[in-house]
């Protein structure tokens, strides 16, 4: 898994290129995270979505399609019965293993998060998703799941820009399709060490 981490970091080195100009889109891979699942049963969604919310700190766990910004890391609903709880690596968080609420799983390795943003970010991701992504329909705080080239991926989107949730296995691929695509509005890519900020979902 390294190995896979560590190719696509080469290829998301620091560049420019395509369209001459301000790049109309940024590649940024982030580094230093932690991505915790926290799933539950049907009969116990409440117990464990009061759990995830005191892990990450927010006032509740975010109802379907929501991402919160909490003191203890950001709170995604990836699927109805599923938080991801997305931290600085080493940062620590109120106690959820050992309930019997939920089941807890260190997703870390198996996802590679890529921010695209920049002022045709939303244009460029609607060359592979089929989403509304205006954002009118799709403003600061919202979240799905959907597919990338048959690959099932999850979206959402802070102030900062939209963030992808890629498999790891599929990630060099599917950023080659990103890059391609996008040197025709100019690119820019880099690697940015995760930080979570306030207000990045208002």
């Amino acid at each position: 898994m390294d190995d896979q981490i560590n190719t696509l970091q080469a290829q998301l080195a620091p560049g420019r290129g395509g369209k001459p100009g301000p790049a109309g889109v940024t590649l940024s891979l982030l580094t230093g995270f932690r991505l915790t699942q926290i799933a539950a049963w049907p009969e116990t969604l409440a117990e464990a979505g009061a759990l995830a919310s005191a892990a990450a700190g927010c006032g509740a766990a975010p109802g379907p399609g929501r991402v919160e910004q909490g003191t203890g890391g950001m709170l995604l609903r990836a699927e109805p019965l599923k938080w991801w709880l997305l931290q600085r690596a080493g940062q620590t968080h109120a106690p959820v293993q050992g309930s019997r609420a939920c089941a807890v799983l260190d997703l870390s390795s198996a996802r590679t998060l890529v921010r695209v943003s920049g002022p045709q970010a939303g244009k460029l991701l609607n060359h592979f998703l089929p989403l509304d992504l205006r954002p009118s329909a799709f403003p600061a705080g919202c979240a799905t799941s959907t597919a990338f080239h048959h690959v099932g991926v999850t979206l959402w989107r802070t102030n900062a820009g939209f963030t992808l949730a890629l498999p790891s296995s599929f990630a060099a691929s599917l950023r080659e399709l990103l890059e391609g695509s996008a040197l025709q509005y100019g690119l820019k890519t880099r690697e940015t060490p995760f930080i979570p900020a306030e207000g990045e979902l208002e």
